[in-house]
């Protein structure tokens, strides 16, 4: 371990003779957990035990309860009368609101609970203090070096001063995960990890991996929140599996397979796959055909140029899965926001659909052709959480939803959305799914919304960056089809994605880019996870 994280490693003297005096004591223990929201029950009477120096799996189907749970942990939500909870020992109170439980539980949530128009810098020190003079004035170049300490680890060139709305949904993630590293003591605690990968490709996965067992090395715990099964079989020691907000069972990891996994989630018999972890993307055990069309392309690209990108171009055919992929900071993360005019930075480049084109001078000349996005961070970019389930829907097409005198037509709009809402299955409480408010959704519905809103206004190209981030297995395979039912009736898709397991499931062509240009062509059932890996370490 270098010296840069010497402010999480274990103390002499310390985690290792508390873990003596402790014997086995769990380091985290919760029992009779219950919460309800209105007529839905969140959760009901989960207990949850953590050993000492664990990675222990949190796993369950979307909207199990997960996310509720570590809430409370944390201190957003209170739970209701009964539960108990006890930290090495310690009791700690669950039943009222607060801004932190506990000292040594920390969290990185998987909206991550960052300040955008602030920089890396600023936000480190909302959560542990600026350092200042005796005279009280912030020592600049000291916390600058200080955040950069904690970030240059991930190799991720994250600029400390830039605001972070400026950053990739990768860098962001970094900066949340070295907030919650900052100042770790290394003696018996929890780290709480909500989806840390979601829009992180292999390479720093497995950097991340390497984060994660340094600090349980270190003397902590940590509970790890996941829906990718082979992250769970590489990483943790225990899991726990929640379903309809009730815990189901607690194995070690070695005692399971990915099916019996999949089986506890789903509460049935999984069928297996052909080669592949049942429950997984690619689990129907096909490969999408590689699209063979003579029809004129719906998308056109020409000399894209926009941050690291040096003159991408492509055509999309009718009916087409493209993906585009690469590793961090090779520019693929770029593609979709500059196709859809939501890059924030200069864009160059020309960009044509059938009967329309254009000559990129800044962001606002793609954004006039009206192509919708199904942006990557969903929390910040794709709902607006004071907003109902309909309004979200429906918020791009209210110029069609106008009656006589320019008054919005509620009727039309709420058959809009009732349309929309059962065609891509959302799921929501209570009988008026469309008056829900977005956020009570679970992070899986709430993708499908954003999906809705771009399909309602019927575009020639549906343009998708980390389409199943956050999203559990279940919900992952429903994106897939629905995804796959557009392209069957014609319709081009663009995945930007960095999860392999994407591109596997659903795409028949794949774009590599490299050092801002697309180095590699990859086809059909030539796409393998290999032959990805390869091509965007440029090992092939």
């Amino acid at each position: 371990m270098n010296a840069d994280t010497s402010a999480w490693a274990r103390p002499s003297g310390g985690a290792a003779d508390d873990a003596t005096d402790a014997s086995d004591r769990p380091v985290l223990r919760v029992t009779g957990l219950s919460k309800r929201f209105g007529g839905t029950q969140a959760l009901k009477d989960v207990d949850l035990e953590i050993a000492h120096g664990e990675i222990h799996a949190l796993i369950g189907p979307n909207g199990s309860g997960k996310s509720t749970l570590i809430k409370i942990l944390a201190g957003y939500h209170d739970a209701e009368p009964g539960a108990l909870a006890e930290l090495d020992g310690e009791r700690f109170d669950l039943h009222h609101v607060t801004a932190s439980r506990h000292d040594r539980l920390r969290f990185v949530h998987q909206e991550l609970g960052l300040v955008g128009e602030l920089s890396a810098t600023d936000n480190l020190a909302l959560s542990r203090g600026f350092a200042r003079t005796a005279f009280g004035n912030i020592r600049w170049p000291e916390m600058e070096r200080r955040t950069a300490a904690l970030v240059e680890r991930f190799g991720l060139g994250i600029d400390v001063r830039r605001p972070l709305s400026l950053a990739s949904p990768v860098q962001r993630a970094v900066v949340a995960i070295a907030a919650a590293l900052q100042g770790w003591e290394g003696r018996r605690g929890v780290l709480v990890l909500d989806e840390p990968t979601a829009v992180l490709p292999p390479g720093e996965v497995a950097r991340l991996f390497d984060i994660v067992r340094e600090v349980r090395d270190a003397g902590a715990s940590v509970l790890y929140v996941s829906h990718r099964m082979d992250e769970i079989f590489a990483l943790a020691d225990r899991v726990t599996v929640i379903r309809g907000g009730r815990r189901i069972a607690t194995r070690p990891v070695a005692a399971l397979t990915p099916r019996s996994l999949a089986e506890l989630m789903a509460g049935e018999e999984v069928e297996r796959g052909e080669g592949r972890h049942p429950g997984t993307a690619g689990g129907t055990g096909h490969r999408p055909r590689a699209a063979v069309s003579t029809a004129a392309p719906v998308l056109e690209v020409r000399d894209l140029r926009a941050g690291p990108l040096r003159g991408v171009g492509f055509d999309l055919a009718p009916g087409e899965r493209l993906g585009i992929t690469g590793l961090v900071g090779s520019g693929h993360e770029i593609v979709p926001y500059a196709v859809c005019g939501a890059h924030r930075g200069p864009v160059r480049g020309t960009l044509r659909l059938p009967e329309r084109s254009a000559r990129w001078t800044d962001a606002r000349d793609a954004a006039r052709l009206g192509l919708p996005l199904v942006p990557a961070d969903r929390a910040s970019e794709g709902v607006i959480g004071d907003f109902s389930v309909g309004e979200n829907l429906t918020l791009p097409l209210l110029d069609r939803l106008r009656a006589l005198g320019g008054r919005l037509h509620r009727r039309r709009e709420s058959a809009l959305a009732e349309e929309w809402i059962e065609r891509v299955g959302v799921r929501t409480a209570g009988r008026q799914p469309a008056g829900a408010r977005i956020t009570t959704l679970s992070g899986g519905n709430q993708q499908k919304v954003v999906m809705a809103r771009c399909l309602a206004r019927r575009p020639p190209v549906l343009v998708l960056c980390e389409p199943t981030a956050g999203v559990d297995i279940a919900t992952r395979l429903q994106l897939y089809d629905l995804i796959a039912r557009q392209s069957e009736e014609g319709m081009g898709v663009l995945v930007s994605s960095s999860d392999t397991q994407d591109l596997l499931a659903l795409c028949t062509r794949v774009l590599v880019v490299r050092d801002g240009r697309i180095a590699r062509e990859i086809k059909g059932r030539d796409i393998t996870e290999s032959a990805l890996v390869h091509a965007m370490e440029g090992t092939e």
